[in-house]
């Protein structure tokens, strides 16, 4: 691969590109808002030829109950890796519309960045490999890999659909590696690989005490308050430590080893800083773990919602009879979803007070931890591509959110999936002024034309292993 006149190609077609990918923003392609679903066909649409213009043979827009999946194939020669690339083209609603400083579907660049919902997740980070490769094209005819395309409409509501259409569809997605141009490095000047991210289970409760809401007055202290109950247990489902207390909780945690914790702790961390940005005195935790640990490498139990009785303005002396609470916990590898949702629900109920009656609700959300090997020689070719742009190593993180697709695919389609996005952190990605840097998009570029190179390198066997 002639390196110096692709980058010389993607310099001379920027404008053009970047106008490109303006026209892919102004389609307001939101998955959660039902009057959006035109948009959404408009969008796959739009992708569709835009793959086709990119140069791919082959190019289908297939069918789920849901949004569409494109899909698309680009077989260049036997013996050669087959890489499946992943991307999303929906975006997130754009509420609250009066903090966006220019309309959100009306990209605008300043300071250069380029300023719409999607600029960063996941339009532009997908549209990035697209240019990537148009630019391998020009100079060498084609890509030095086999690729195949599966680019979704509905990550931004939890990808419901994705799961049956990897499974109906194995063998056409077949592949050695999985590519993800959806997710990040870790700041503007660093780049990063991501090895795994945390899974996902959830729970409601809801508590009833008496039949209905009671004076105070007449009958508190008698009669069970079920905010207090459900206070009660949500407080002892954690240790003084923020060690979690349900049974069996990390039972199947992962121990990492010394040069692991070694590995993580590169990552550049500012503690003081971050603390100030989130406008907290300190952090909590478990205290023989360090703030990105305990959010790597750790499993969490959180309450994300409590609520029950009066909450409007004034006071109203009043014996509730209902409480309600939600709980997600985040799970590590070699965790799973349904039985740590087991265990919690045990915990729930040995733990109820007297006095009242309780439902647990599963949450249909769960998504099992991610973990890739950290010698995947994928993982050293997207090190080389990003080392060649930014001038550094990069550094090796872990994602504490969790994204369903890495482990579907592991499971749908037996690949290992590795992230190789531009996403950063600050690029306020589902919040008002969303963008992406320029400077991003033209490093990314460069480095997806040397990372497919190095793709073509590997040996499909290895990839596969």
């Amino acid at each position: 691969m002639d390196y110096a006149a692709a980058d010389a190609y993607l310099a001379k077609q920027r404008e053009r590109h970047l106008g490109d990918l303006q026209a892919f923003l102004r389609i307001p392609s939101v998955s959660a808002l039902p009057a959006h679903r035109l948009d959404i066909t408009r969008a796959s649409e739009w992708l569709a030829d835009r793959l086709r213009a990119t140069g791919v043979p082959e190019v289908r827009i297939m069918p789920t109950n849901g949004s569409p999946v494109v899909y698309g194939a680009w077989p260049v020669r036997a013996g050669a890796p087959t890489i499946l690339l992943y991307g999303h083209y929906d975006v997130q609603p754009v509420d609250p519309v009066a903090l966006w400083q220019t309309p959100p579907f009306e990209p605008a660049v300043r300071d250069g960045r380029l300023v719409a919902r999607g600029a960063s997740d996941d339009k532009g980070s997908l549209f990035i490999p697209l240019v990537a490769l148009e630019a391998i094209r020009s100079v060498a005819g084609g890509p030095p890999v086999n690729l195949k395309f599966l680019l979704e409409g509905e990550e931004e509501t939890g990808s419901p659909n994705l799961a049956p259409f990897l499974h109906d569809n194995r063998e056409l997605l077949a592949a050695d590696v999985t590519v993800s141009a959806d997710g990040g490095q870790w700041d503007a000047e660093t780049p990063a690989l991501a090895l795994g991210n945390r899974g996902l289970t959830g729970l409601q409760i809801d508590m009833r005490g008496a039949a209905t809401d009671l004076h105070s007055g007449t009958y508190g202290g008698t009669v069970a308050n079920p905010l207090h109950a459900l206070a009660a247990l949500l407080a002892g489902m954690h240790d003084a430590n923020g060690r979690v207390t349900v049974n069996g909780f990390y039972d199947s945690v992962r121990t990492l080893s010394a040069a692991e914790r070694r590995e993580l702790a590169r990552v550049p961390f500012d503690d003081a800083a971050l603390r100030r940005e989130l406008g907290i005195a300190a952090f909590v935790g478990e205290p023989d773990y360090t703030p990105l640990e305990r959010t790597w490498i750790r499993p969490t139990l959180e309450v994300n919602g409590m609520w029950g009785g009066f909450q409007g303005d004034g006071s109203k002396t009043v014996l509730p009879n209902e409480a309600h609470a939600k709980i997600t916990c985040r799970l590590v590898p070699d965790q799973d979803p349904d039985q740590i949702a087991d265990a919690v629900e045990q915990h729930v109920r040995r733990h109820a007070p007297e006095g009242v009656t309780m439902t647990v609700t599963r949450s249909k959300g769960k998504a099992r931890p991610y973990l890739m090997p950290a010698e995947h020689p994928s993982l050293a070719a997207a090190a080389k591509a990003l080392r060649a742009v930014y001038g550094k190593d990069p550094v090796r993180v872990r994602v504490g959110g969790t994204l369903p697709v890495s482990d579907l695919v592991k499971r749908e389609l037996g690949t290992w999936l590795v992230f190789f996005a531009f996403g950063e952190p600050d690029n306020l990605v589902h919040a008002p002024n969303e963008f992406l840097r320029l400077q991003t998009f033209d490093r990314g570029t460069r480095a997806y034309v040397r990372f497919f190179d190095e793709l073509g390198r590997a040996d499909p066997a290895s990839l596969r292993a």
